[in-house]
């Protein structure tokens, strides 16, 4: 018997197809992917399956089961559990609190039993093999840890469907070889599990079958053994995408950017390195190497405590964004949802804040003709999918608001770009469009400083990358660098 049947799956907003005629079965113990670029119809598939959305047409056969209305708690009895990217954690609560709570609530409880909250959630993660402190709050956890508290939840709920929705996005290499070993065990215990990414190497080390979506059909189906990388993407996207690597030859100029012995207590230590025009550097590392704390030092949000830093040769004080983006730095961060875009407000708005002053009036009041001039220009620059740049950012695709977040720096005229994981959580499409975009701004002679754990990212398009550990650089890769080589440092780190 299958865990679930999805036939003939219809869904219509307003008139326009996100699913047009999606079939899906997924045995017990099956690991399957969904793949598709941003827009396809993945989440809402995850969504009518999970009865979060009603399909409008087609049936649904849970466990044997047909559901004509199939709501979320129907779903969550019969077996569905969703794991989505946010977790959908308390994190005020502790770590039993999370776990427990939704039993006794179920139960009816209506006085907190200590003893039987702790035991609950022991039994929880004892199942999946992890230790994790009982009384540690959520918030303080890390990512990997909040993933394994949130596949515990579900797991004590029956689960016979698990559903990942792009759940290695913020995790390192090691910490996604520990999620797989979850995912090995619960098809041993015959628990299916439908795993959405963009990372197809990923894809194709933990998938048994593939299902691939594009524009809201179902383009392409079967064993993992049948595809490689390049057959994926030209299903994802319908072309043909180049894996070309990046090439560059560091001229005698004066680099754009020199960091010398820059010192930040408890987080870098003695990083020196420097960017010349034209230059895509990666700096990459484990979680917690540091490497995040130096881009904010860059751009003065974690002020070094000593060290030089030199912007075309002559050494500059960064103390605040704003002395940052004076001198020529912009940052784009990893999580553009709470680091990065206004999301309530316009694309429009998000684009030009970074140069208000440079817009304003002799009255003090926004030139809305140069805002407009500005914002239109990088919208065809950067090929931002909106209907109007009115609507608001949070309306947006995954890789549509990476590129309006690029579009506001790039609006700055800026000499140096870091970019903190800049193709997180993006598709194989907008990753090429981004990386594209990327390699044609360090060809007019901006310096590009990538940090980043994706390794064929870094290989694909840096000329050096250095690697960070424990707050200090510890090897720079140039003419050898390729995949194994830094597998293989990564694997020496841990």
């Amino acid at each position: 018997m299958t865990v679930i049947e999805a036939h003939h799956i219809h869904k219509r907003f307003a008139g326009v197809y996100a699913l047009k005629d999606v079939s899906i079965e997924i045995e017990p113990g099956e690991i399957r992917c969904l793949a598709g670029e941003n827009g396809s119809g993945k989440s809402t598939l995850i969504k009518v399956i999970a009865g979060v959305y009603r399909a409008d047409e087609g049936r649904l056969v849970i466990d044997g089961t047909t559901h004509e209305h199939l709501t979320a708690i129907d779903a969550i009895r019969a077996g569905v559990q969703v794991i989505y990217q946010d977790f959908s954690l308390f994190p005020n609560l502790t770590v039993a609190e999370n776990l427990a709570t939704n039993t006794r609530l179920e139960q009816r409880k209506r006085l907190v039993d200590w003893s039987v909250m702790r035991r609950i959630a022991r039994t929880a993660l004892a199942r999946i093999k992890v230790d994790i402190p009982l009384e540690v709050t959520v918030g303080e956890l890390s990512v990997a840890d909040k993933q394994l508290v949130a596949i515990s939840r579900a797991l004590l709920h029956d689960a016979k469907l698990v559903i990942m929705d792009e759940p290695t996005t913020a995790l390192t290499q090691h910490e996604v070889q520990n999620l797989f070993s979850v995912i090995t065990d619960l098809k041993a215990e015959g628990i299916a599990t439908l795993f959405v990414s963009h990372k197809l190497r990923e894809v194709l080390d933990i998938s048994e079958k593939l299902t691939i979506l594009r524009n809201g059909q179902k383009v392409a189906e079967g064993g993992t053994d049948t595809f490689d990388e390049a057959a994926i993407t030209y299903h994802m996207t319908g072309r043909e995408v180049s894996d070309e690597r990046f090439q560059h030859t560091v001229t005698d100029r004066t680099p754009l950017l020199r960091v010398t012995d820059l010192r930040r207590a408890g987080l870098f230590d003695r990083v020196t390195f420097d960017v010349h025009p034209g230059e895509i550097i990666g700096i990459t590392g484990l979680l917690g190497s540091g490497r995040t704390e130096l881009a904010l030092s860059l751009f003065g949000v974690l002020p070094a405590d000593s060290g030089m830093i030199e912007i075309d040769g002559a050494p500059v004080q960064i103390d605040s964004i704003q002395a940052a983006i004076d001198v020529g730095i912009a940052y784009v961060p990893e999580d553009r949802l709470t680091e990065g875009l206004f999301l309530e407000q316009t694309i429009s708005r998000n684009i030009f804040v970074s140069i208000l002053d440079r817009i304003k009036t002799r009255l003090r009041f926004v030139d809305l003709d140069a805002a407009r001039r500005t914002v239109n220009r990088w919208i065809e620059e950067l090929s931002i999918s909106t209907p109007s740049p009115e609507i608001a950012a949070r309306a947006l695709s995954g890789g549509n608001q990476q590129r309006v977040m690029l579009a506001r720096w790039l609006a700055t005229g800026a000499k140096v770009l870091v970019l903190n994981g800049p193709t997180v959580g993006v598709d194989v499409g907008s990753k090429e469009e981004i990386h594209t975009r990327l390699r044609l701004l360090a060809a007019s002679g901006v310096g590009v400083v990538i940090m980043s754990d994706d390794i064929p990212e870094l290989v694909q398009n840096c000329n050096r990358v250095f690697v960070m550990h424990k707050g200090s650089f510890v090897r720079e890769f140039s003419s050898e660098l390729d995949n194994a080589a830094l597998v293989a440092q990564f694997a020496d780190l841990k």
